[in-house]
């Protein structure tokens, strides 16, 4: 087992080098109570958690920072070549261990770990493997961190955040999946593309499943608080149906792209997942399209399931689901996916 700080204040001698050189002051108060020390957890240290990692650092986001993964070697190293950037970076305790302990008292634990798929394995198999790993997973987090917010980025991401709602026992407000809150971004990259503005100034939502079955909420897009559908018809300016399916469908395939091109994807991920990790611990309340427990909201019933809704993040996890206006076309789409899910859901015996 590894287990590795930073380096032991004591020199050799036994001298306390943080002692020595520090002269202490008079009449002393203990630190603040109210202070907070933010903990983030990562387990899984291939790309898309080193990704998310990194990220995290250089953003400032954690005072500790915990890795865990199951090959010691290959997670010291990792470990290692991020301590050594500490002068390049604010001051975070990097921490990282086979051993789940280490996680101890975490805000947040950031789940990337999962079962690759083997050529010509099927999906079910691959879950009921992810279901398999998660059983090893999920049980020590909530055992060392309680009270801590679940962050579900492996994928099937949408039914893998179910299963760890269910082993973690934690309410439904705690337990997140990183959902479509990259899709959205890809969305909205290739919409501010198309105009020609800055991608922070679109709103626009894929929500649903994360993957080929996602639904995009085209009917809510704004463009600097202006409704583009609406402004289309107004100006009567004429646009195809197709060709906002094309940029869906374009939205769709980048993933498969990236991946072709490089192995894998990583970076964006990552900061999609650093992303939803400040609004947490930063308590800023901004809304994301992230995988929660979407029984009850638009017309979704039948049975739990986890999916993609605009939903507004906080401290303490789900603060709420937005009352976005969707068309018959999206809701009843949105219930089609919930659907497929359940249906992949009932077979896993859980």
């Amino acid at each position: 087992m590894h287990k590795t700080s930073s380096a032991s204040s004591l020199g050799p001698g036994g001298l306390d080098l943080a002692q020595a050189f520090f002269k202490p002051i008079l009449q002393t108060a203990p630190p603040s109570p109210t202070k907070r020390h933010t903990k983030i957890s990562v387990i899984g240290a291939g790309n898309v958690g080193m990704a998310i990692a990194q990220t995290i650092l250089t953003q400032d986001l954690a005072d500790e920072l915990v890795l865990v993964d199951a090959k010691p070697d290959e997670l010291r190293g990792e470990m290692l070549d991020l301590q050594h950037a500490a002068a390049f970076l604010p001051r975070t305790k990097i921490i990282a261990s086979v051993d789940y302990s280490v996680t101890i008292g975490s805000d947040l634990c950031i789940v990337t770990a999962g079962a690759l798929q083997i050529s010509g394995e099927s999906m079910l198999n691959l879950l009921q493997r992810n279901v398999a790993l998660f059983s090893s997973i999920i049980p020590p987090l909530a055992k060392y961190s309680p009270d801590s917010i679940l962050m579900i980025v492996s994928n099937p991401v949408d039914v893998l955040t179910y299963v760890a709602w269910k082993l973690s026992g934690f309410p439904s407000n705690r337990v997140i999946g990183s959902g479509t809150n990259l899709d959205s971004s890809r969305f909205r990259f290739l919409i501010a593309d198309h105009l020609d503005v800055n991608a922070q100034d679109v709103h626009a939502y894929i929500v649903g499943v994360h993957g080929d079955s996602s639904v995009a909420l085209w009917s809510s897009i704004s463009v600097g608080g202006v409704p583009v559908l609406s402004f289309l018809e107004k100006q009567q300016i004429a646009y195809e149906k197709q060709t906002l399916e094309n940029i869906h469908k374009e939205v769709i395939g980048s993933a498969y792209e990236v991946i072709s091109l490089k192995g894998y994807t990583s970076w964006a991920i990552g900061y999609s997942a650093a992303n939803l990790a400040r609004t947490i611990v930063r308590d800023q309340r901004r809304i994301h399209p992230i995988s929660v427990l979407a029984k009850g909201f638009y017309g979704i019933d039948g049975g739990d399931v986890f999916l993609s809704l605009p939903a507004q993040l906080g401290r303490g996890g789900v603060l709420g689901v937005t009352n976005v206006h969707l068309t018959d076309e999206e809701a009843q789409r949105l219930r089609d996916s919930a659907k497929t899910i359940l249906e992949v859901q009932s077979q896993l015996g859980i």
